[in-house]
């Protein structure tokens, strides 16, 4: 499957506007959302900040055979006590899941990224759960930790040029 992820630019911001509406379609399943008045599920919070923000936000877009297919929201987040990028959020639509193309995404987005990572899952999204897991077990080799807190389940990691160490 030929595929391309890509750094978006800004002019693509109405196309993320649009996708959204698929994710929040998809995760109806797990948190509490409808739709409003107007037929659509709310605008994404934080989406404008991805073009506000550069140097913490990165929005990427996914095309497949040259289609738009999927998206991927990365930060990067600095406390008191570390710095870490996380996935903030991962779409791809359903008719491309269970391709591989969503694993070889996340590993791109991993080495695109080196450094500390933390990835969650609400604790309702099962699939999602796996996927990660799953994922992230291969790319560090199993060298990663997990927890469950708050209704979320994390993994945390370190990506790198020479593979993943935790």
């Amino acid at each position: 499957m030929d595929y391309k992820l890509y750094l978006a630019v800004k002019d693509e911001k109405d196309i993320f506007a649009n996708l959204m509406q698929y994710y929040f379609y998809d995760f109806s399943e797990f948190i509490d959302i409808d739709v409003e008045g107007d037929g659509q599920f709310g605008y994404y919070p934080h989406l404008d900040s991805y073009w506000s923000e550069t140097d913490i936000r990165f929005p990427y877009l996914l095309k497949i055979n040259g289609k738009y297919a999927g998206f991927a929201l990365v930060r990067q987040i600095q406390t008191e006590e570390k710095t870490y990028f996380s996935m903030a959020e991962f779409f791809i639509m359903k008719k491309y899941r269970r391709s591989g193309v969503g694993k070889q995404v996340a590993k791109e987005l991993f080495d695109l990224h080196p450094g500390a990572w933390e990835v969650f899952q609400l604790a309702t999204n099962i699939p999602a759960q796996r996927f990660w897991t799953k994922v992230i077990s291969e790319c560090t080799k199993g060298e990663y930790q997990e927890h469950d807190d708050n209704g979320k389940k994390t993994q945390e990691f370190i990506s790198g040029e020479i593979g993943y160490v935790y």
